[in-house]
């Protein structure tokens, strides 16, 4: 399934370029940092938030009051994931660049109204990105889900954007004697740190063991 449209088409470096729903739906599912570009009063606003992935749907959250929720309510967004996954250095200063993979999402945002629905996405959120937690976390109250905002985007109209490999440096300067190549990036966990105010000698549940060892961060 493509995802392509004259608004989506990637003009410059579309060799990079793809529109593939499966490719566009790894990335989202693997880097949850986002940011939401909107317009409010004429001017453009970029805040960066979590957005996790359910089904056909980009979704992201906030305090009701929020300039993010309030701002894209019913209104055209852009969403973007991107991440960074090397350095890339070549024999001259032109043809330096950075490995990366990213995602940009064109819309209405719709804001998810029903309590019972907002708190199955924020259900959804935790269980993604801290599996086996929610069912041990103390219940949200209705105040708590009254006061979070959340907004979900269809996933219709969508570009993704991919650099892998070492340096396209001009073939004439290739033999040159200036080292050239790549230096990978990755995020990664780390142990938990407790919080203080734990009950002495409170060990960290299994399923935060099941995170740090079986995934690297977003």
């Amino acid at each position: 399934m493509t995802l392509k449209t004259e608004r989506t088409r990637v003009k410059r470096g579309n060799n990079r370029a793809t529109y593939d729903r499966e490719q566009i739906n790894a990335i989202l599912d693997s880097v949850h940092f986002c940011h939401i570009g909107y317009l409010r009063a004429g001017l453009p606003f970029v805040t960066p938030t979590l957005q996790w992935r359910d089904g056909d749907y980009v979704y992201w959250h906030g305090s009701s009051a929020s300039s993010t929720i309030r701002g894209g309510r019913g209104l055209p967004v852009c969403v973007t994931v991107a991440t960074m996954d090397g350095l890339v250095l070549a024999r001259s200063a032109f043809n330096h660049s950075v490995n990366y993979r990213a995602v940009m999402l064109l819309g209405d945002a719709e804001p998810v109204v029903d309590p019972d629905a907002k708190a199955t996405a924020l259900k959804t959120m935790v269980d993604i990105l801290y599996p086996g937690r929610w069912d041990g976390l103390r219940p949200m109250t209705a105040t708590e889900i009254k006061a979070t905002g959340v907004l979900r985007l269809k996933i219709t109209e969508a570009s993704c954007k991919i650099r892998t490999g070492g340096p396209m440096d001009d073939e004439a300067d290739s033999i040159l004697p200036i080292w050239a190549g790549e230096i990978p990036l990755q995020t990664r966990l780390l142990d938990p740190i407790p919080d203080p105010r734990n009950p002495v000698g409170m060990e960290a549940p299994a399923h935060l063991a099941d995170i740090v060892l079986g995934r690297t961060a977003t």
